[in-house]
């Protein structure tokens, strides 16, 4: 197994583990909920879509990718600080999207030597 199917699993399971988090955003804030899951799951599909890619196009994908774990991130500082999530809670799930950041990085190093 390769390094972008290691990333797709990763972000399956965040993707999964969403549904916890999501479940305490009140009604006033049903964008963000959205925005949200719209967001993971557009970064599961852009990996896909950069794995299946030449190199010119994956570099686009990857920039997309990581720029929607950036967003997903300050999500989770928002919904935090708004006292939606606990702060043990958006530690976890900012330690996760830290670990596929770096996993999207070292698939960028790696496209780069070739």
């Amino acid at each position: 197994m390769n390094k972008e199917f290691y990333i797709a699993i990763s972000i399956k399971k965040f993707i999964n583990n969403l549904d916890e988090m999501i479940i305490n955003i009140p009604n006033k804030e049903r964008y963000l909920k959205y925005k949200i899951k719209k967001d993971a799951f557009n970064l599961l599909e852009n990996v896909y879509l950069a794995n299946y890619n030449d190199l010119v196009n994956r570099k686009e994908h990857q920039k997309i990718i990581l720029t929607k774990i950036s967003m997903l991130d300050y999500y989770l500082e928002y919904l935090y600080r708004k006292k939606y999530i606990s702060h043990k809670m958006c530690e976890n799930k900012c330690d996760y999207l830290l670990e596929i950041k770096k996993m999207i990085y070292k698939w960028i190093k790696t496209n780069e030597k070739c």
